[in-house]
């Protein structure tokens, strides 16, 4: 089980040291500045991108930083202040694959609550099929179905979307998919095979 909170030993707001307590009027432990008594509260991330589609294929990129370096993903990141969700799922298309996307509808909405994350992703359509490759990727390619690299996919969200995609176009009909992923089991280690 993840802890609630990433640990934390300073406050942003005057720099002075922060203890973890309940505060008043409050049900749960949070990091409060011993000095400025700003309470500083710690939500899941939300991770916004889309399932873009060109003629049938669907746009992926190949990751070019970590997490999960290399392995192929939707476009997706982060969501800033200031925007809607579809929007961040726009932006990140565009920072990631070059592509400007019109939004269709929410897709799927992944709960990762280990790692404190919320994932999202939108149906889209590539517009003009027209992309290229963001500094955060080492490729783009539009995919066949056929020729999707299952075995390659960075995350397990990014997988549970494109087969809830892939299924609702075989059925003709899109509809709207949860799921909650618990955290990965641990890989046991392979004891070393005696020599000699």
């Amino acid at each position: 089980m993840s802890s609630l909170h990433t640990p934390m030993n300073f406050c942003s707001h005057c720099g002075n040291p922060v203890s973890l307590a309940i505060p008043a009027g409050d049900t749960l432990p949070r990091y409060s500045c011993t000095q400025c008594g700003t309470i500083h509260y710690q939500n899941p991330k939300m991770v916004i991108g889309c399932i873009a589609e060109w003629e049938g294929k669907i746009l992926r990129c190949r990751r070019a930083i970590e997490p999960r370096h290399g392995l192929w993903t939707l476009p997706a990141g982060f969501m800033e202040n200031n925007e809607t969700t579809a929007e961040a799922a726009a932006r990140e298309t565009m920072e990631e694959a070059c592509a400007e996307v019109e939004i269709d509808r929410l897709f799927a909405l992944i709960n990762v609550p280990h790692i404190h994350q919320v994932h999202m992703f939108y149906t889209a359509r590539l517009i003009g099929g027209r992309f290229g490759v963001g500094v955060e990727s080492l490729e783009s390619r539009l995919f066949e179905e056929a020729s999707l690299p299952w075995e390659e996919m960075a995350f397990r969200s990014v997988s549970f979307a494109l087969q809830a995609w892939l299924s609702d176009r075989k059925k003709g009909e899109f509809g709207l998919h949860t799921v909650d992923l618990p955290p990965m089991p641990p890989t046991p280690l392979t004891p070393p095979t005696p020599q000699g």
